[in-house]
């Protein structure tokens, strides 16, 4: 009997673009998983206070969740997709998960928004009497089951090692800055997406809660091993 392999699981980043009331995921699938993928949590510190209000906070103070960062290298390659004759990456190579990448830290009006505003644009009739601040969407976070969180891109850096003849980029690493949206982040606005982003947040940290409540049961077990009894 052959044996039975579960399915790879793949991260990804979701990018949840809001337009007219409805929330439209932009979905990018990792085409390989991280090697090595470096969490960061910076919590707050009751000692960088000002000195003179130092006295009336409590040294266990922790009014703001950890400041929490995730890098990691992503690896991109078009051998396989030329292989299979995907004619996409046949002409392009990677262009494309690239530029799906560097959505995730362009500003956007939403899907019709943006295209109406190219349209206007191309016909000289963008409107300029009114300046619109533009935004990044909300984007989560997925690394199996037990991380999906809210994050920001704060820092995407290509390196392309190998073009084809049309100088496209064939093979690239893609580093990533991710840092992570608390619900603090949502509590001014209320938006699909930032109830998508709470829920998310949530969801991950009551499963951090439930593997943390487990461990006590190891807890018990290594401090058996401690007493001389």
């Amino acid at each position: 009997m052959a044996d039975l392999k579960p399915p790879l699981l793949r991260g990804a980043i979701v990018q949840l673009i809001e337009d007219l009331g409805f929330v439209a995921p932009n979905i990018i699938t990792f085409q390989y998983n991280p090697a090595k993928v470096t969490r960061n949590m910076k919590p707050w510190n009751p000692f960088e206070v000002d000195p003179s209000k130092r006295a009336a906070t409590a040294s266990q103070a922790a009014p703001f969740d950890p400041e929490e960062t995730y890098q990691f290298t992503l690896e991109l390659d078009a051998t396989n997709d030329i292989d299979i004759e995907n004619p996409i990456a046949i002409g392009t190579g990677i262009a494309s998960r690239i530029a799906a990448l560097q959505k995730l830290i362009m500003p956007t009006k939403g899907l019709i928004g943006d295209l109406v505003g190219a349209a206007q644009a191309l016909a000289g009739k963008q409107n300029t009497a009114q300046v619109e601040v533009k935004k990044v969407p909300l984007a989560l976070f997925v690394l199996g089951a037990g991380l999906i969180l809210p994050v920001r891109v704060t820092s995407l850096t290509v390196e392309i090692n190998e073009f084809n003849a049309l100088l496209y980029p064939l093979m690239a690493n893609v580093q990533l800055e991710l840092r992570v949206l608390t619900p603090e982040a949502f509590k001014c606005k209320n938006s699909v997406a930032g109830d998508f982003a709470k829920a998310a947040y949530e969801f991950t940290r009551l499963q951090e809660d439930a593997l943390a409540i487990l461990n006590i049961a190891n807890s018990v077990v290594d401090a058996r091993s401690m007493l001389p009894f």
